[in-house]
């Protein structure tokens, strides 16, 4: 069974903002390959998206947020019918969503 991703404009700004980051201390080389590294995963979800462990905010929201690992970063997702919607994208330094974050997807 094949999944449509959707990816939100927050979860896209996010991404913006990491890949900015990735420029500034970095190399916009290392930015790029990067940035190409989360769209994979995040268009990996298309298949299986269920083998991705649910997410700490889970627990706090008591709905289904998922997360896929992707070095330092944390995609989050929530599976509906057949389709994946990526809300965020956080770095694992970032704290867990709050109730505002969540309200911004």
């Amino acid at each position: 069974m094949s999944y449509q991703v959707i990816t939100t404009r927050q979860a896209e700004s996010d991404m913006e903002a990491a890949y900015q980051q990735w420029m500034a201390n970095h190399s916009p080389d290392k930015a790029t390959l990067w940035f190409f590294d989360v769209q994979e995963a995040i268009e990996s979800l298309a298949n299986f998206p269920l083998r991705c462990p649910l997410a700490p905010e889970s627990v706090t929201f008591g709905s289904e947020i998922r997360h896929l690992l992707i070095g330092k970063y944390r995609i989050l997702f929530h599976v509906d019918d057949e389709v994946v919607y990526v809300t965020h994208v956080r770095h694992f330094s970032q704290q867990t969503l709050s109730a505002e974050d969540v309200g911004e997807s």
